[in-house]
């Protein structure tokens, strides 16, 4: 298992933090997810196949919100 960190930028509300843990919840191999709104911010723990490209592109393609990989930690 490894954990990655994104900063979600366009985030203003909580509807907007239920979407974003929605949409990486649902990804093969996500085990669990956390997002804050302050600061704009998701915790992904999951497979060490997944990446945070995976989970970026995810976002961009899925919702209405950017991201970029904060940190990448593997056990």
């Amino acid at each position: 298992m490894k954990t990655i960190v994104l900063d979600i930028m366009g985030m203003s509300c909580q509807h907007c933090v239920r979407t974003v843990h929605k949409t990486l919840s649902q990804m093969k191999g996500v085990s669990s997810v956390e997002v804050t709104l302050h600061p704009g911010r998701a915790t992904i723990v999951g497979e060490d196949t997944i990446t945070g490209h995976d989970l970026v592109q995810a976002l961009q393609t899925q919702t209405d919100y950017t991201a970029k990989v904060h940190q990448e930690i593997k056990p």
